[in-house]
């Protein structure tokens, strides 16, 4: 989210993707990549209840990023730098990771975090609104990943297509919403967000510059592939 400050009432799964059992097998695997300062962060998450990118989606996201020779990252979106965590890790020593947030506390945190694991030095960190330091930033990026609040998910995607250079990734989070999605009737966390999800997918999956695919894992991750020119 966009300041990451999530809603405090809870947010129930309609539709369970991934079987929680398939879910903890791939946890298992996925523990090979653990680092003391990723069990700081996930207890931190469960402690107060912010919403995290969680193992197997951190894990899908640094392959996502090695695979295309990621070296410049931005991010809709950063709360205490979890997700940036898996970027800093793909984009290598030469390679930045350009994460934003509107909680100046969550910059604290992730800077302490991020210097523990030795990955500080790739991020750049601004406090503020997503969308207004994206627009101050220069330049194309090898992925955009977006995280913000739900109900902005158009307008992000619609500012990052064009900055993408080709061969790059667009990657969202929660794009299933807890299967709300997919369903005729739910409950909404907050008025409109499920409607601008849905209409933020169906405009990638439409565009014809972009391959897109959803791995439904946890809560649904979409990857858009600009197409080569």
């Amino acid at each position: 989210m966009t300041d990451q400050q999530s809603p405090t009432m809870q947010n129930p799964v309609v539709l369970a993707p991934v079987d929680p059992a398939i879910e903890r097998y791939m946890r298992d695997l996925a523990a090979v990549t653990d680092h003391p300062v990723l069990h700081e962060m996930e207890a931190l998450a469960r402690q107060h209840n912010f919403p995290i990118i969680e193992r197997l989606v951190g894990v899908f996201l640094q392959t996502q990023a090695q695979m295309i020779g990621a070296r410049r990252v931005f991010e809709f979106g950063s709360g205490y730098g979890y997700s940036a965590y898996w970027f800093a890790k793909a984009v290598g020593d030469s390679g930045e990771v350009i994460c934003s947030d509107g909680n100046a506390a969550n910059l604290v945190k992730a800077r302490g975090y991020l210097q523990s694991a030795g990955l500080w030095e790739r991020v750049k960190f601004h406090t503020g609104l997503a969308q207004e330091i994206f627009a101050q930033t220069e330049g194309q990026f090898d992925i955009c990943y977006n995280d913000v609040d739900k109900g902005d998910y158009p307008e992000v995607w619609r500012m990052a297509k064009d900055r993408i250079r080709p061969g790059g990734l667009y990657i969202a989070d929660n794009v299933l919403w807890h299967g709300r999605v997919a369903v005729d009737e739910y409950e909404d966390i907050v008025s409109g967000w499920t409607e601008a999800i849905m209409e933020h997918n169906r405009l990638i999956f439409d565009d014809p510059q972009f391959d897109a695919f959803i791995n439904p894992t946890r809560d649904g991750v979409l990857v858009a592939r600009k197409k080569e020119q």
